[in-house]
């Protein structure tokens, strides 16, 4: 797999049994984050950042080593900006890391809107098809953002969490106290 190339090929089917929305509840170290994933219209999306925190997915750390075992666990919400968002997923905890692949834009996720606070999103580099491994909550509506980052699910409980990581002390939209991702709990229901 080349990392420069976009993987353009059919988003496998997320294994989770059960019946009901797929759902995950991000634990972090302020709290829990639950969100609705949008598995119809962002099929690739949600396959990618599903594999990518169980573990199901192979990424390549950033010491160039292939690995298959769950990316999110342990990472940093690295950038927090009040009024806008919370962005995690870095496995460098520094916001240039990737899991050493990007996939093309879906045209059902581009759809979707940032109309409303705690829409989640995949982080991408400003360029189409660039997104991998980096996503991020809105913490208010960011119309702005339509059309440019895939959005894949919206939080259903647990706001407040998303708030409060937004406005932990930072320097240069960094926190000074790192907000750790502990664990992701995907489920049906």
């Amino acid at each position: 797999m080349n990392p420069n190339e976009p993987i353009d090929t059919p988003a496998p089917a997320v294994q989770i049994p059960g019946a009901g929305p797929l759902r995950v509840v991000i634990h972090t170290t302020l709290g829990e984050v639950e969100c609705e994933l949008f598995e119809a219209e962002a099929p690739r999306t949600v396959a990618n950042f599903v594999g990518l925190a169980l573990g199901s997915f192979a990424w390549t750390d950033p010491k160039g080593r292939h690995e298959q075992k769950a990316l999110y666990p342990g990472t940093l919400f690295h950038r927090v900006i009040p009024d806008f968002m919370i962005q995690g997923g870095c496995p460098e905890g520094t916001g240039r890391g990737t899991a050493g692949y990007r996939w093309k834009d879906e045209p059902g996720a581009l759809r979707l809107r940032h109309d409303q606070p705690g829409t989640l999103s995949m982080a991408n580099s400003g360029a189409p098809h660039s997104q991998g491994c980096q996503f991020f909550i809105t913490d208010v509506p960011t119309p702005h953002l339509d059309g440019k980052h895939g959005v894949f699910g919206r939080v259903v409980r647990g706001m407040d969490v998303v708030s409060r990581i937004a406005r932990v002390p930072a320097s240069q939209n960094r926190p000074l106290t790192p907000v750790k991702i502990v664990q992701m709990s995907v489920f049906r229901g």
